[in-house]
């Protein structure tokens, strides 16, 4: 069994592409793989910022022989009335690399019996440079020299062997070899790679990790070891640290971590702006005490070995504490105005040109929170906070340290508004309504916060949509996708089991910007969001698609929940059952709509009454505030009633009223069902 390497030798890969770009390597020649037939014992995806490369090892000789056979057309079609093949029998024929002569006549059809052979290994390994390595797909292109061909980076060298035989392709001017290069500083010349499977070994000669799991393994072990030896308490564990090792991982090819130090006094700054100097703008690890608190020292890592490694120190420190100064002045010089100063200033800060100023956003927004605090019923304190954030919520973007480090928008409002006087309530809104930040980030933990955050979001929304600015495609420079993800899960986290249609009617009818918002739109399309989320955690399409349908209200809490449940009962025994009954009860429901009241002197057989007496209890709106789970049982408990009805009635009786009466009986039942969204989506397995 043979190993054969690929490897795309680039300029340096944007450090947030590389792990994606392999990822999508690594599927790609497994996906070429099985098209071809050729079988392997692993595939495994290597990378650095110069290079994407694939190993594969117990590699076949060559592809599976298969022999299979293919349907042509009908006999009476593939012959004409003096028995000649005809042109379709010809072109059939020709398709499948033959002669109508060896076609075969069975079950009213010509067959060909189709026999592929084994192809040698090198050959189909030619074709990777044409299926593969040309069909990359990437989020940022660059076209070079010439050449009208777009990719990541430039190719610069490309390698491919089966064993010690180089497999010959080409990639625009760039041919296949054996010779791959080091690092850019610590080697230099092409490196001979003897075999395919000695790829890593000669790379780690000329100090490269190809393996990129090997290399973040020994960044983490470099930074923990200098941090234990200092006695510094280092987080390599949350999701920013987490996010800050990628990047680092994917910018070095052999890494040596160092630590550096900046001045106490710089201590004074709020830990938000130590760390966003640090980690955001210098990709520098940031370390604290024993208690958590922040230490003058930092953790980084060079992509070189530890020769002048002072110099290296003594740079980064240099850079960051520039970076400490102009946060120092920005942090002194931003007190010396109010906020009264600053609100001046946001009042002609535009949101945007079709919209109007931030100023009338935030008077919006001060609108439909006072709107949600009343239906969310918060107490006199928090309405009172509520309406103070909804006031000066945006006063920091005109801050000199908002405009110097755009990420701490919101929480240097916190720090000034404390500073300034303000409650800590209110503060504390101004970082929250930001959240959540990213698709599982953590949302608004306050009601004010949260509320506040909710009426930021639904404003620009709805905003947008009045302007005719709707995300299309995967096309949302405006992040509306995201703001709708926000309110969602804002919502589902508080439980806030909101009728989100009559609240924007009712703020739309006192805001002429929005006057002429298709609210209906507006719903669905944060809908949509609610069915991603389902997505990602797992959940069925088709249990997705019946959760989430007829949502009208947008009470998006009970939406998750219905999904949820459904979710949790699919595997049950009596599922496909239970949505049977309930399925039929709609489908017949359809085709005589009625609103009219069942009229019990009209029910004429035991299983009608019986039906009846058993739904008389259920009110869909308790059994909605209570949670879907109470509805999905009372539903499932009418499983048995139903297939009693349907045994013993026929619904269509000669009787008119008597008709009448069974289908507003149906509909009845069927407004129930339609709590639980559109069963009739439900693939029943």
């Amino acid at each position: 069994m043979a190993t054969f390497i690929l490897e795309i030798g680039l300029e340096e890969v944007p450090a947030h592409l590389v792990t994606s770009s392999e990822e999508q390597l690594l599927q790609r020649v497994r996906d070429f793989m099985a098209d071809h037939r050729l079988s392997y014992g692993q595939l495994k995806g290597l990378s650095t910022p110069r290079r994407l490369a694939v190993q594969i090892t117990d590699l076949a000789a060559e592809s599976e022989s298969i022999s299979e056979e293919k349907r042509g057309p009908a006999i009476e079609r593939a012959k004409d009335a003096d028995g000649n093949w005809s042109k379709a029998a010809q072109g059939f024929a020709r398709g499948q690399g033959t002669t109508p002569e060896n076609l075969m006549q069975r079950d009213g059809y010509v067959w060909f019996n189709k026999v592929l052979t084994g192809e040698p290994a090198a050959d189909i390994l030619a074709k990777l440079g044409d299926e593969v390595v040309m069909q990359m797909k990437f989020t940022t292109y660059m076209k070079w020299g010439n050449h009208d061909f777009l990719y990541v980076r430039p190719i610069r060298w490309l390698v491919a062997m089966l064993d010690q035989q180089v497999i010959d392709f080409s990639v625009l001017d760039v041919k296949t070899g054996n010779t791959t290069r080091g690092h850019r500083f610590l080697s230099s010349g092409d490196v001979v790679i003897p075999t395919a499977s000695d790829y890593e070994q000669s790379l780690e000669q000329v100090f490269v990790l190809a393996d990129a799991q090997t290399r973040k393994q020994k960044i983490m072990a470099q930074l923990m070891a200098i941090a234990q030896e200092n006695n510094w308490q280092l987080d390599l564990d949350s999701e920013a640290a987490q996010d800050l090792l990628e990047e680092v991982n994917n910018i070095v090819e052999w890494p040596t971590a160092f630590a550096g130090n900046f001045a106490d006094k710089y201590l004074a700054l709020p830990k938000e702006v130590l760390i966003t100097s640090m980690r955001e703008h210098q990709r520098f690890f940031f370390v604290t005490d024993q208690a958590g608190d922040l230490l003058p020292h930092f953790l980084s890592v060079r992509n070189g070995n530890g020769q002048h490694l002072a110099n290296v120190i003594a740079g980064n420190e240099k850079v960051l504490v520039a970076r400490l100064e102009d946060a120092e002045f920005f942090y002194q010089e931003d007190q010396q105005k109010t906020i009264a100063d600053y609100m001046e200033r946001v009042k002609k800060l535009v949101f945007h040109e079709k919209i109007g100023t931030v100023y009338e956003h935030m008077q919006r927004v001060g609108q439909l929170a006072a709107m949600l605090a009343q239906y969310l019923q918060l107490s006199a304190d928090e309405t009172k906070a509520l309406q103070r954030a909804a006031q000066i919520y945006k006063f920091d973007l005109m801050t000199g340290m908002v405009g110097e480090f755009d990420e701490l928008q919101g929480v240097m409002g916190e720090h000034y508004a404390k500073l300034f006087g303000e409650e800590a309530a209110v503060g504390q809104a101004i970082r929250e309504h930001y959240l959540p930040i990213s698709a599982d980030g953590t949302v608004a933990q306050s009601n004010v916060g949260a509320v506040l955050a909710l009426a930021d979001k639904l404003d620009t929304i709805v905003t947008f949509f009045a302007a005719d600015m709707v995300p299309t495609g995967s096309n949302d420079p405006y992040g509306l996708r995201r703001a709708a993800s926000g309110i969602v899960r804002t919502l589902e986290s508080k439980g806030w089991q909101l009728d989100l249609l009559a609240i924007l009617s009712k703020y739309k009818q006192n805001n002429l910007p929005v006057a002429d918002t298709n609210l209906e739109k507006v719903i669905d399309f944060m809908t949509d969001r609610l069915r991603k989320q389902a997505l990602d955690q797992g959940i069925r399409a088709d249990i997705v698609s019946a959760g989430t349908a007829n949502v009208v209200t947008g009470n998006f809490v009970y939406v998750a929940d219905r999904t949820q449940v459904l979710s949790q009962h699919a595997d049950d025994a009596n599922f496909r059952a239970v949505i049977e009954a309930l399925t039929r009860v709609s489908r017949l429901a359809a085709k005589q709509p009625s609103d009219a009241a069942v009229e019990p002197d009209l029910l004429v057989n035991g299983a009608e009454k019986q039906l009846y007496s058993v739904t008389q209890g259920l009110n869909l709106q308790d059994l909605i505030q209570t949670g879907a789970q109470n509805l999905f049982e009372a539903l499932a408990g009418l499983k048995a009633p139903i297939a009693a009805y349907f045994e013993a009635t026929m619904v269509n009786d000669d009787d008119q009223a008597i008709r009448a009466n069974r289908y507003a009986q149906l509909n009845q039942i069927s407004r129930l069902i339609n709590g639980m969204g559109d069963l009739e989506e439900i693939v029943i397995k």
